[in-house]
């Protein structure tokens, strides 16, 4: 499986910039989360990651290839990504909107048996099968996170790139999609999301990137890079941590005088 980096990345919006030099090499077999406070870069690091938003400076590489110098549709095939607000145009039902995903792959006598079972797969993975023949529109915002997440599955990409993709989910499937990344990671390729929630990136991460003002804070193990010190300067707020019933907890204390970054 092809590796996926990011080296020296600069991203500017008019004159703020949003990424200030990111670099950072993802492994396979790894759920990988970013983290920071708002307009960290979060989001244009995975945008950038997925092929999406060419950096102004730097590189981003999937193997040994320029991500960009890959025709779209073989990006697609080996990327896939889950927008933070995605939307659904049309009316349709869920199984033919999941079998979007298979965009990349269908050639011109449309979908074969192959793509038809990697639905069938998809719908099962996000636990969606149920919903297959239900307009989307009449899907709840927790039930249509978990179809847009189907979707992307149905691609079977060596890499899953999802911004926050547990926002709207109840705290059942929130574990149900982490083990589901955790799953995927182990037995077929790498994930990475984005995460406002600590304790979730504490818990379902390999490895944990804490970006604040487009810049790299800590990446490493999620018990180091989430360290007092860090949070602190990420997001300027004294933290603790303990270990729980079901494993470390983060405990946020009180706030750090003074300005983060």
């Amino acid at each position: 499986m092809s590796g996926l980096a990011v080296s020296d990345a600069h991203v500017r919006l008019g004159d703020k910039a949003v990424l200030n030099g990111v670099s950072a090499t993802f492994a396979a077999g790894q759920v990988t989360t970013i983290v920071g406070p708002n307009g960290a870069g979060k989001s244009t690091l995975l945008t950038a990651l997925a092929g999406l938003r060419r950096p102004d400076r730097g590189q981003i590489l999937l193997g040994d290839a320029d991500i960009y110098g890959l025709a779209p549709r073989v990006r697609a095939q080996r990327v896939g990504y889950l927008p933070q607000i995605p939307e659904v145009a049309w009316a349709v039902d869920v199984r033919t909107l999941v079998a979007l995903g298979r965009t990349p792959f269908i050639g011109a006598r449309g979908l074969t048996a192959v793509d038809e079972a990697a639905v069938d797969r998809a719908l099962a993975a996000a636990g969606v099968e149920s919903m297959a023949h239900r307009n989307v529109m009449t899907l709840s915002g927790g039930e249509r996170a978990r179809v847009l997440l189907a979707r992307a599955l149905a691609g079977e990409p060596q890499w899953l790139l999802a911004d926050e993709p547990l926002t709207g989910l109840d705290p059942g499937y929130q574990l149900e999609i982490a083990g589901l990344f955790r799953k995927m990671a182990v037995e077929s390729g790498g994930v990475i999301v984005t995460l406002h929630d600590l304790h979730m990136a504490l818990r379902m991460s390999d490895r944990v990137l804490v970006l604040a003002e487009g810049r790299l804070l800590a990446d490493g193990k999620p018990i180091e890079a989430l360290s007092s010190d860090i949070l602190a300067k990420a997001y300027g707020v004294q933290t603790r941590l303990w270990d729980g019933d079901a494993g470390p907890v983060i405990e946020i204390v009180g706030e750090v005088l003074g300005r983060r970054g």
